[in-house]
C-alpha cells in the first residue's frame, strides 16, 4: 500500500519541532550554567581549604558569614587577648602550613594594633549580608544591587607606598563561604606595624589607662588637652619669634613679610610639631587619627600657602613703593598700569595656589576617586547650584579679571563715579575700593562698577582743564579780567601750562554777564586747589578795584497817568524791578 504523503509531512514536521525544542532546552541549560558560574565567581573566591596549618581550620562559635560579623569577631577576640582565636579571621594561604600556628597570633595582634590606631570603623557602613550587596537604588550608588566578594576597610600610606586593608569572601570545597582578611593584607601587616604601630613612649603608659572610655582610650582624654595646650604655647612662641625677627631685619620687604606671616608660620609650626609627635612619640586611636590626619594636612598646606603669599605680598609691596609710589593721579599712566598689573598678578597667583592646595589636600586624603564619582553623578545639580548661588561671586571674579587685562580703569586713576571724585585705591576679586578726596572709602562690587558709566580723568593723562565761572554786571571789562587772569596763571606755581589760559564771556541775560576762565591743571588733586585759589583772587580783585562789577538789582521808574487829571500823568510813578545778577 503506498505511503500517504500528507502523513509523512506531518511526521517530519513533528520531528523537527521536537528537535527545535530540545535545542532550545540545551541552550537554556547552558545559559543557566554560565549564569550560575558567573554568580559564583562574583560572590566568592574558590579555594581548596582555609588555614590548614591551624589546629582547627573550622572552629565552632566563630561567625564569619558576613563582613560585619567577621570584623566584629576579630575585634572582640583581640580586645580579650585571644589572638589564637583571632587568627581564624585571617586568610593564611600565603604562609607555609607548618608556620601558621606559630605566626598567626602575632600577626593578628599587630593587625589589631594597626586597626585601633589608624582606622575609624564605621560599623553601620559594613554590610551585614553574606554577599555584601549594596542596598539602595542605582541612582544613589552605581553598584547598588550587585554582590561583592571583597571590600576595603581603609588605605594607609607609608614610604610612598599605599596599602589596602581588605576583607574577602572565600569558599572552600567542603564548607560554606566565609569572610577573612585577604592574604595581601596579612602580608602587609609587618610593614604597616613598623610604620603605624605603637611608638616608643607608649610603653610608659599604665595599663589601667589603656581601657576604652566613650570610644577613646582613657589616656587620650588626658593627653589631648595637654597636647593642645603645649601646641598653643609653641604657636605663640613661634609668632613672637617671627615678629621679633621682623623688627630686627634690615630689609624692608623681609621685615614686612615676617610681620604679616606671624600667624601662618605659627600654625605651620604647630601642625609640623603635631605630625612629629604622632610619627615618633605617641600615636592615638583610629577616631582621633581620622580627625587629626586631614586637619593636619589642611593646616600645613594652608600654612605653607599663606606664608608664601604673605612674603610675595611684601615683595610686591616693596616693588610698588620703589617703582610706583603713592596711589594718586600724579603718577604716569605706565606706573599706574604697572601697579594694576601687579595686583592682577597677585590675584592670578592666589588662584593658582588655591588650586594647587586643593589638589594636594585631595591627593593626600585619597579623595580624588570618591569626589570624582560624586561630581560626575551630580554634575547637573552642581551646575544649577553654581549658576544660582555663585552667580554674583563668579560674575565679580570674571569682571575683576576683565579689568585686570583690559584695564579700563587702573589703580591710581582719578575717576568720577556717581557724583564722587575718587582715586581707585585697590581692585580685588569681587569689589573695588575707591578713596575720595576727603579720604572716605567707597566699596563698589566689580560688576556694578563696570556696568555703570564713569569718568576716568587719568585714562590718558592726569592733566585736565578747570573752569571758573563768574556772573558779573554788564559793565564788567572782560579784557581787563582776561589780562589779570593770565597774570595769575603765569605767576602761580601750581600751574605749569600758563599758555593754555583762556577767558571768554560765554553767556549773558537780563541779570548779568557770565565770564568763564579756563586753565590747564597738572592733575585733579592740585587742580582743585588751584581752581579755588584763582577764584578767590579774581573775586578779591573785583572787590578791591571794581566793586561796581558785582551783579546788582536795577529799579526803573515808569510814569503812570492819572485817570482824573490827564495833565498830571508826569507826576504819578510806579516802581518796577528789571532784574538781578
Amino acid at each position: 500500500m503506498p505511503a500517504d504523503p500528507l502523513a509523512n509531512r506531518t511526521m517530519i514536521r513533528d520531528v523537527l519541532r521536537c528537535l527545535t525544542a530540545a535545542a532550545a532546552c540545551l541552550v537554556m541549560l547552558a545559559w543557566c550554567n554560565a549564569a550560575s558560574a558567573q554568580e559564583t565567581s562574583e560572590t566568592w573566591y574558590e579555594t581548596d581549604r582555609i588555614n590548614v596549618g591551624l589546629e582547627d581550620p573550622h572552629p565552632t562559635g566563630i561567625d564569619r558569614s558576613s563582613p560585619r560579623q567577621a570584623l566584629r569577631g576579630f575585634v572582640n577576640a583581640t580586645q580579650q587577648g585571644e589572638y589564637s582565636r583571632a587568627a581564624h579571621y585571617l586568610n593564611l594561604s600565603d604562609l607555609p602550613p607548618d608556620s601558621q600556628q606559630d605566626r598567626a597570633p602575632e600577626i593578628a595582634r599587630k593587625l589589631a594594633s594597626i586597626l585601633a590606631r589608624q582606622v575609624w570603623i564605621d560599623w553601620s557602613a559594613l554590610p551585614a549580608r553574606p554577599d555584601a550587596m549594596i542596598e539602595g537604588s542605582p541612582d544613589s550608588n552605581a553598584r547598588a544591587g550587585q554582590p561583592r566578594r571583597n571590600l576595603i576597610l581603609g588605605t594607609l600610606e607609608t614610604h610612598a607606598s599605599a596599602y589596602d586593608l581588605r576583607l574577602g569572601r572565600y569558599k572552600p570545597a567542603d564548607a560554606p563561604a566565609v569572610w577573612l582578611f585577604t592574604p595581601q593584607t596579612v602580608e602587609n601587616v609587618a610593614a604597616l606595624y613598623d610604620a603605624f604601630g605603637p611608638r616608643r613612649f607608649e610603653s610608659w603608659i599604665p595599663q589601667s589607662l589603656k581601657s576604652d572610655f566613650a570610644g577613646l582610650w582613657l589616656w587620650e582624654w588626658i593627653a589631648l588637652p595637654l597636647l593642645a595646650a603645649g601646641l598653643l604655647l609653641l604657636g605663640l612662641a613661634a609668632r613672637t619669634a617671627a615678629l621679633s625677627l621682623s623688627r630686627k631685619s634690615s630689609r624692608p620687604w623681609l621685615s614686612n613679610g615676617l610681620e604679616r606671616s606671624g600667624m601662618p608660620v605659627a600654625i605651620l609650626i604647630m601642625a609640623g610639631a603635631t605630625q612629629l609627635i604622632l610619627s615618633h612619640v605617641i600615636s592615638f586611636s583610629g577616631p582621633v587619627q581620622a580627625v587629626l590626619r586631614p586637619t593636619l594636612i589642611i593646616l600645613m598646606v594652608w600654612g605653607v600657602g599663606m606664608t608664601a603669599l604673605r612674603l610675595l605680598d611684601a615683595v610686591l609691596h616693596r616693588v610698588t613703593l620703589r617703582y610706583v609710589g603713592d596711589i594718586d593721579d600724579k603718577r604716569g599712566a605706565d606706573e599706574r598700569e604697572l601697579l594694576t598689573s601687579i595686583y592682577a598678578l597677585r590675584r592670578l597667583i592666589v588662584l593658582i595656589m588655591v588650586g594647587l592646595a586643593a589638589i594636594v589636600v585631595l591627593a593626600e586624603l585619597n579623595l580624588f576617586e570618591s569626589i570624582g564619582l560624586t561630581l560626575l553623578a551630580s554634575a547637573g545639580v552642581l551646575t544649577v547650584l553654581l549658576g544660582i548661588a555663585g552667580q554674583a561671586v563668579l560674575g565679580n571674579i570674571l569682571a575683576s579679571l576683565q579689568i585686570a587685562f583690559a584695564k579700563p580703569v587702573r589703580i591710581g586713576d582719578s575717576v568720577l563715579f556717581e557724583g564722587d571724585w575718587a582715586y581707585v585705591e585697590s581692585i580685588f576679586y569681587t569689589f573695588l575700593r575707591l578713596r575720595t578726596w576727603d579720604h572716605r572709602r567707597i566699596v563698589v562690587p566689580v560688576t556694578y562698577f563696570v556696568s555703570k558709566p564713569f569718568e576716568n580723568w587719568s585714562v590718558a593723562e592726569a592733566r585736565m582743564m578747570k573752569v571758573i565761572e563768574l556772573w558779573l554786571d554788564h559793565r564788567a571789562d572782560v579784557a581787563e579780567l582776561r589780562s589779570y587772569f593770565d597774570k595769575l596763571v603765569r605767576e602761580g606755581s601750581d600751574i605749569s601750562d600758563s599758555e593754555s589760559a583762556i577767558t571768554y564771556a560765554v553767556d549773558q541775560n537780563a541779570e548779568g554777564l557770565k565770564i568763564s576762565f579756563y586753565a590747564m591743571m597738572d592733575d585733579p588733586s592740585t587742580g582743585w586747589a588751584a581752581q579755588s585759589r584763582l577764584r578767590e583772587e579774581l573775586m578779591a580783585y573785583i572787590r578791591d578795584h571794581h566793586p561796581d562789577w558785582f551783579p546788582r538789582e536795577r529799579v526803573q521808574e515808569v510814569p503812570q497817568p492819572d485817570a482824573t487829571d490827564p495833565e498830571s500823568g508826569n507826576r504819578s510813578t510806579k516802581l518796577s524791578v528789571s532784574g538781578s545778577g
